[in-house]
């Protein structure tokens, strides 16, 4: 339920203001827009590569040839979150990659299987063939909602679904597969509660690994598959436990604090990574399994703009990377660590579309 970024779209697009001090470096839109800001000098350049929509939860394949991702662009006939293929070369400003889900219900959350011709997702398509709703509000406060028709599911990259790997009753989505290749962790509500479990590709042998009152999600797998990085909100007062509770039994979750902590594979020394107030979340490891880049509000006075902020695995060295005035997120290396591909605002003439955009990666 990586949908974050509908909520957060709600709060960016009212962020137009120009940040003097950034300035051009290398790559820019053929109107001299900028693309790459002074500042971010982890970016050697940087290609835009959707043109219109909300467009997140980008993956790449383990052979870094090809990238899944989810869209709700009404130009590519779809009414909510349906899953999309393209070439890692590839853009989409006049043309429409392929869609690979089934058209149906929502989905949510692709991840290449090491095979690189099958993939896992979520979706709610067994039980609506419609967009279901999306309340993003509930007495004046920002929620996510939490289908309980989700399930996970494999297709093969022609759409074909080859297997159910959930069948559990409730929320099961938020699924991505270890470098290794041996595992899946993912987030359900199966307990009561959302917490993160581990199962093999299968879908066999699942294993809870969180137990704590609160959301665990966002999870993945450090490049050597030791180590687990999510975000969560834990309630702490008797207040937020009961409206916790109370908006969890209505399917429901209030995503406005979040702090990023990290594990064993097996959910053993777990620890809180951050502590930074606001939203910290779509935690991804660098690709020396020494650093976590993520995305946080913690800076923003009004609950935007969103950046991406690198932290060492014991809390410290905090660095900002990028230096946008609305909304950067999802980031995820490719598996050879040379490109990064993340969600943003940037670029979108002040409207509400989310692109995606690989960088050139350098430490």
């Amino acid at each position: 339920m990586r949908i974050l970024y509908l909520f957060l779209l709600t709060l960016v697009i009212f962020s137009c203001k120009t940040n003097k001090k950034n300035e051009v470096t290398s790559e820019t839109t053929k109107d001299s827009i900028p693309l790459v800001y002074a500042e971010e000098t982890h970016f050697k350049s940087l290609k835009q590569i959707t043109f219109g929509g909300d467009n997140a939860e980008a993956y790449w394949s383990f052979d870094d040839e090809q990238i899944i991702f989810q869209s709700n662009f009404k130009n590519w006939n779809v009414n909510c979150d349906q899953m999309f293929l393209m070439n890692a070369d590839e853009t989409f400003e006049n043309k429409v990659p392929p869609m690979i889900s089934t058209g149906k219900g929502r989905t949510t959350c692709a991840y290449f299987l090491p095979d690189n011709k099958h993939i896992v997702y979520a979706s709610t398509h067994l039980e609506q063939d419609q967009c279901p709703d999306a309340p993003l509000r509930k007495n004046g406060k920002y929620v996510w909602p939490i289908y309980d028709s989700y399930d996970i599911f494999m297709a093969d990259l022609e759409g074909n679904i080859v297997k159910q790997l959930t069948t559990e009753k409730g929320y099961d989505a938020e699924a991505t597969v270890s470098p290794q290749g041996d595992k899946i962790v993912f987030t359900s509500t199966r307990s009561g509660d959302l917490e993160l479990y581990t199962m093999n590709l299968d879908g066999t042998d699942v294993k809870q690994i969180t137990n704590e009152l609160g959301y665990d999600g966002g999870a993945f797998f450090s490049p050597d598959g030791t180590k687990i990085i999510f975000r969560s909100s834990r309630p702490k007062t008797e207040e937020e436990i009961k409206n916790y509770k109370d908006l969890l039994a209505q399917g429901l979750v209030e995503p406005t604090e979040m702090e990023l902590y990290i594990c064993n594979a097996d959910g053993s020394d777990l620890r809180q990574l951050t502590d930074l107030g606001n939203a910290n979340w779509s935690p991804f490891f660098h690709p020396s399994g020494k650093k976590i880049l993520f995305s946080s509000n913690f800076e923003a006075e009004r609950g935007f703009p969103f950046n991406l902020y690198m932290i060492d695995l014991d809390g410290k060295n905090l660095e900002r990377v990028t230096h946008g005035e609305t909304f950067d997120a999802f980031p995820v290396f490719s598996n050879d660590g040379t490109k990064l591909i993340f969600s943003s605002n940037r670029n979108n003439g002040g409207g509400r579309d989310t692109n995606l955009f690989i960088a050139e990666w350098q430490d």
